[in-house]
C-alpha cells in the first residue's frame, strides 16, 4: 500500500490525473490498449477535469483506452446524480475518445436486467468465460464516510458477493438504485487508487488506511496483485500517524 498526501484538492486531482497518464502509457507499451474504470463524486471529478487539461489530452493515449464505470445511480444521463452524466460534462466531451470506447452502465434498464446487462459487457470485451473475473488496468475508488466504496454500504449482502461481476443495489445519497462493481472485480485490478479529500473523511481513512478495518466496505480492497494506493489531502490524512 502506498500513501500520497498532498496539500490540497487541486493537488490531489493533479496526483491523480498524473497516475491515470502513467498507468495508461504502461498498459499501451505492454498490451496496446488501457481499460480504466472510474466513480462519481466530487473528489474524483476534480481529477476528470485534470484528465481534459493538457498535457493530459495529448499525452494519455485516447485512442487506445477502454473507460468503464466502477458505479452508476439508476437515473437519467441528464439527472445531477448521475455518474456518466458528470463525466460528459468533465472531461468526455474534450478528449480524443472513440464513442464506441465509452462504456456507461446501463441505469435506465431495471437494475436486476442493468447489472446483467454490465456483466456481460465486460465478460465480451475481456473474453472471459463464465466464473473467471477480468482484470482492469486501473480503478479509481471514492471513499464515503461510513465506509463504503463504490456503492457498496456496510451492512448490504452485496459486500460478501464473491461471483457476480455486478450487482443491483439500493442506499446511499440519495437513497437511490443503483449498479456497482463487486469486491472480487475491484480486487483483481492491476492498480486501485483512492481519491479522498476533507476533514470529514479523516476518521474513516484511518480506520481503513491504517487500522485496516475490514468490517468496512472499503477495508476490503485487498488487492491480489499490484498497488493499492491513497491520494489524500492533508484534511482527509490528518488523523494518519
Amino acid at each position: 500500500m502506498k500513501v500520497m498526501i498532498k496539500k490540497n484538492r487541486e493537488q490531489l486531482a493533479a496526483a491523480g490525473a498524473e497516475i491515470c497518464r502513467t498507468v495508461a502509457q504502461d498498459a499501451i507499451q505492454k498490451k496496446r490498449r488501457f481499460t480504466l474504470a472510474v466513480s462519481g463524486g466530487s473528489t474524483p471529478r476534480e481529477m476528470h477535469r485534470y484528465l481534459a487539461r493538457e498535457p493530459y489530452i495529448q499525452d494519455i493515449p485516447w485512442e487506445k483506452t477502454h473507460l468503464f464505470w466502477v458505479d452508476e445511480r439508476c437515473v437519467r444521463p441528464d439527472d445531477p446524480a448521475s455518474n456518466y452524466g458528470a463525466a460528459q460534462k468533465d472531461f468526455l466531451t474534450k478528449v480524443p475518445l472513440p464513442p464506441d470506447q465509452i462504456h456507461p452502465m446501463p441505469a435506465l434498464l431495471s437494475p436486476e436486467q442493468g447489472a446483467r446487462f454490465y456483466q456481460k459487457t465486460i465478460t465480451d470485451f475481456f473474453a472471459i468465460k463464465k466464473g473467471q473475473f477480468p482484470v482492469f488496468d486501473l480503478v479509481f475508488l471514492g471513499l464515503g464516510q461510513d465506509g463504503h466504496t463504490a456503492s457498496l454500504f456496510p451492512g448490504h449482502r452485496g459486500v460478501n458477493e464473491k461471483r457476480r461481476l455486478i450487482i443491483p443495489v439500493k442506499g446511499g445519497d440519495p437513497d437511490v438504485h443503483r449498479l456497482t462493481m463487486t469486491l472480487p472485480l475491484l480486487n483483481k485490478a492491476r492498480q486501485r487508487v483512492f481519491l479522498v479529500s476533507g476533514q470529514e473523511k479523516a476518521k474513516t481513512v484511518k480506520c481503513v488506511a491504517q487500522d485496516r478495518l475490514q468490517d468496512l466496505p472499503a477495508g476490503r480492497i485487498l488487492p491480489e496483485k499490484g498497488d493499492l494506493i491513497w491520494v489524500l489531502d492533508q484534511e482527509a490524512a490528518s488523523l494518519l500517524e
